[in-house]
């Protein structure tokens, strides 16, 4: 696991309007990180259905109790949005700003595409840039994070454009459905600003639902994309996630805890493509696939597991003993209601869901 979050525990920071905050304490770290949970999110995480307009509504109810509450504490009073086009769309930066009474001073953009050579990624270029340096102002980003490299190269970018304009940065906070490299790119990015702005105060990163880890390899399916695909093991997710994900039988499979976010708002053919090719894959495969194997794969550990050892893994040693139990009854429950069950029956089945639930827009 990575290692910065080995001891690393949650924390209760608040519980309001339906949004549940946990704050992540791992010692001696630079930036402050937050997990977020909320129904929409949840939703959006969990059902792949969701397409469209629908992925940008179900983010703003927990974006914008989240702004209020750092506008509270005094940590963003005004901000210049940096949008990294085109996932940064899906995320309700402006509007929860203004929600929550944050003066938004610019919107910035930037185009960071892949650069290919013999159908290999050779690296990033960015093709667009509108900038605005607004001094002593909070960058505000919202973005996917799974390896990084987009996000590191996007701010280098910025911090040249700022030193150049004479401008400095208060604090940069990030929203994320992204995964635990983006906390050690943070504490780096953080010592490297600092070098040059003694005065910055670092990130606020704020994920939704979790901290999640990619796979390193093809994962028990033998389908999964290597760096790409998010799944827990190795994370830290919030309680009220893993307990909607075990609330129904076959969430729990799915090929990623996020599919691709600009084709599922901005080209929902692809993000069709994508979902039924992952669930048509297992069933092709499914008598190959162990499904004892592939449930502990997507739990992240290796089950059965004692509630002590359950608890330690989870990160959730902080947290309710009481709630933590029934949740925990609760896995072992779905454990057992998986007895019998093969995997073509849940890939079947997946497959019938999806293509019911999006038969608008299956051509």
């Amino acid at each position: 696991m990575f290692e910065l979050l080995n001891n690393a525990v949650l924390e209760p920071e608040f519980s309001d309007q339906g949004v549940d905050c946990y704050r992540l304490n791992a010692g001696q770290l630079l930036n402050q990180y937050y997990i977020v949970s909320e129904e929409g999110t949840r939703k959006l995480l969990n059902q792949p259905e969701v397409v469209g307009y629908e992925v940008y509504q179900c983010l703003l109810n927990a974006t914008t109790r989240m702004m209020q509450h750092l506008h509270e504490k005094g940590l963003v009073s005004s901000a210049n949005i940096l949008s990294i086009l085109r996932g940064a769309l899906n995320y309700p930066m402006e509007e929860s700003c203004y929600r929550s009474g944050i003066c938004v001073h610019d919107i910035s953009f930037l185009s960071s595409e892949r650069v290919f050579e013999q159908d290999e990624i050779a690296g990033l270029e960015i093709k667009y840039s509108k900038l605005a340096a607004v001094p002593d102002s909070t960058l505000l980003i919202g973005d996917i994070i799974a390896t990084g490299d987009t996000l590191v190269h996007c701010l280098h970018y910025v911090m040249d454009y700022y030193k150049k304009h004479h401008a400095s940065l208060r604090n940069i906070i990030a929203f994320t459905i992204g995964g635990n490299t983006g906390i050690e790119i943070m504490e780096e990015l953080t010592k490297e600003i600092q070098k040059f702005w003694p005065e910055f105060e670092g990130f606020i990163c704020v994920y939704y639902e979790g901290i999640f880890n990619t796979y390193k390899d093809k994962g028990v399916s033998g389908i999964n994309l290597p760096y790409v695909d998010f799944y827990w093991k190795d994370g830290i997710v919030a309680p009220a996630y893993r307990r909607q994900t075990l609330q129904r039988r076959n969430t729990l499979f799915e090929k990623c805890i996020i599919y691709d976010g600009g084709a599922r708002r901005y080209e929902i053919q692809d993000h069709i493509h994508e979902v039924l090719e992952y669930w048509e894959g297992i069933l092709a495969r499914a008598g190959q696939i162990d499904l004892k194997a592939l449930t502990d794969e997507k739990l992240g550990y290796e089950t059965p597991i004692d509630f002590e050892n359950w608890k330690r893994l989870n990160h959730y040693e902080k947290l309710e003993d009481d709630d933590m139990k029934a949740l925990y009854q609760q896995e072992q429950s779905y454990m057992n209601s998986l007895n019998g069950v093969e995997v073509r029956e849940i890939a079947e089945q997946r497959i019938a869901e999806f293509k019911a639930a999006l038969k608008q827009y299956i051509l």
